[in-house]
């Protein structure tokens, strides 16, 4: 399963910091940003993700970065 986010993270350098918290804390998850798309954004993969979602979204809410769940627009 994946779930996509859009988030204003704007350098590599708070993109490495938030996924290294992320995989410390998440360890059975794949976590990547594309920086380049506007929508900035953070893909995650793995089993069952749906049960971790809020917590993935509160964890990079508190490193001062916005979240939210990407809706498909189609």
């Amino acid at each position: 399963m994946v779930e996509i986010f859009k988030t204003n993270v704007n350098n590599k350098r708070l993109a490495k910091i938030l996924l290294n918290a992320l995989h410390n804390h998440f360890p059975a998850f794949s976590f990547n940003f594309d920086l380049d798309d506007c929508d900035r954004i953070l893909r995650v993969q793995g089993e069952d993700i749906s049960f971790a979602i809020m917590r993935i979204m509160r964890m990079v809410q508190e490193h001062s970065i916005e979240i939210c769940l990407f809706e498909d627009q189609q």
